[in-house]
């Protein structure tokens, strides 16, 4: 083989590397933003958060800015949704490497889509859910569910700890806004998965509002971290979205809230939510 020739191949194998190697190495390049005066310099034991990240949204150092998003609040345990897998590495990676906080990472994605998360056109990213836990997790399960609406959806769980606490987290996103009897199915799944535990979390992104008919099955066995919240019309709910509506809920079973908030944020059309709790 040719001087050139060599020089070529060698091109070609480091191209092919940089793409199979994926998105986990840490990126040294980036510089870790400030955080806001009192942010937490450990992650905070008895924190959850609930975020819908917002897919497709563009914008250069956006994962930067979503892990110093979520760096400002520090939390035990982290739901994620229209999460593609590449972009959750390079948060997790810019948690510890530029602010310190160490995440284990399960994944619930429920499509391939290089239109979303990019990719090799032989394997494009995965996109769905994504929980990270400063703790171990265990008993991972992924479940699609059987109508999606017009667009593959689904629920994950694990088990971890929060403050200390074995708890069974769920995250999950339900079919768009404008498709309830879809959202109806998906919610007597999942409630019905949830019920079989005494203390469960269940973070995520509903698409609808707290007296819509579906949630009902949720509010039965669950209460919103929100304790101003509630399915009755009458209730004061702090909203989640761009658009003001509250789409986005942390559900308990065996935790009490001792503090909550919804943070708008510029990386995505959903507010960051998150909550303090106590063991009930």
């Amino acid at each position: 083989m040719t001087g050139t020739g060599a020089r070529w191949l060698v091109g070609v194998l480091v191209v092919a590397c940089v793409l199979l190697a994926g998105p986990s190495a840490p990126e040294g390049a980036y510089i870790a933003k400030p955080l806001p005066a009192g942010a937490p310099q450990e992650v905070v034991p008895n924190r959850v958060m609930t975020w819908n990240i917002c897919n497709p949204c563009k914008g250069s150092g956006r994962n930067v800015g979503r892990a110093a998003e979520i760096a400002t609040y520090a939390p035990q345990v982290i739901g994620l949704q229209e999460a593609c897998v590449g972009d959750v590495e390079r948060i997790r990676d810019h948690l510890q490497y530029l602010y310190g906080l160490v995440y284990h990472v399960e994944y619930g994605s429920v499509l391939r889509s290089w239109s979303r998360c990019g990719g090799v056109p032989w394997s494009p990213g995965g996109f769905g859910q994504a929980i990270l836990s400063a703790a171990p997790m265990t008993d991972p399960v992924n479940v699609e569910y059987p109508d999606g609406g017009s667009e593959d959806r689904g629920y994950m769980a694990v088990t971890t700890l929060v403050d200390g606490t074995p708890v069974r987290v769920f995250n999950t996103h339900l079919a768009q806004w404008s498709q309830d009897s879809v959202r109806a199915k998906q919610t007597a799944v999942l409630a019905k998965a949830v019920a079989r535990h005494d203390r469960t979390i269940v973070l995520g992104d509903f698409n609808a509002v707290p007296d819509a008919a579906e949630l009902a099955v949720m509010w039965g066995p669950a209460a919103d971290a929100d304790p101003e919240c509630g399915p009755s019309a009458a209730r004061t709910c702090e909203p989640t979205t761009d658009w003001r509506s509250k789409f986005d809920y942390i559900f308990l079973r065996g935790f009490a809230p001792l503090d909550h908030g919804a943070h708008l944020t510029p990386y995505s059309d959903h507010d960051l939510v998150r909550a303090d709790l106590r063991r009930a």
